[in-house]
C-alpha cells in the first residue's frame, strides 16, 4: 500500500530486477514506461513473475505456476494479518514513504546502478 512516486519507479524496478537476477530468475522482459513500468521473469522450474506499477504508484505482483496436477488444499485457518480484500475493490496506495514516495529521483551512489538496465521488448 506504499505510494511509489513516478520519480522513483525506475529505481524500484531496477532493484527488483537485480534481486531477481541474483536469485536465479531469467528476466524475460522489461517495460520502461514512465507511468506504468513492469518487469517479467521466469524461474528455472517454470514459474513466471510479473511486477507491474499501476495507477497512482500501486504495485502488483503476479505469479503464474507451471502446469501442475490439481490437489486439494484446505482453506486458511488463520485470519489475515492485514486487510482482506477478497471480493472487494483494492484501494489505491495510501502509505507515504519518505524514500519511495519522494518526488525526486534516487540520489546516485558511486558504483550502484540506477534503475532498470535490461532492454525493453
Amino acid at each position: 500500500m506504499t505510494v511509489i512516486s513516478e520519480e522513483r519507479r525506475g529505481s524500484f524496478l531496477g532493484l527488483i530486477e537485480r534481486f531477481w537476477s541474483k536469485s536465479g530468475y531469467e528476466i524475460s522482459s522489461v517495460n520502461q514506461d514512465r507511468e506504468h513500468p513492469a518487469i517479467f521473469a521466469k524461474s528455472r522450474d517454470g514459474f513466471q513473475l510479473t511486477l507491474t506499477v499501476g495507477d497512482k504508484g500501486q504495485v502488483f505482483l503476479k505469479v503464474t505456476t507451471p502446469c501442475v496436477q490439481r490437489s486439494g488444499v484446505a482453506e486458511p485457518s488463520a485470519t489475515p494479518n492485514g486487510p482482506a480484500y477478497s471480493g472487494v475493490e483494492i484501494p489505491y496506495p495510501n502509505v507515504h514513504s519518505d524514500f519511495w514516495s519522494a518526488k525526486t529521483p534516487v540520489p546516485a551512489s558511486p558504483g550502484v546502478p540506477q534503475g532498470s538496465t535490461t532492454s525493453t521488448s
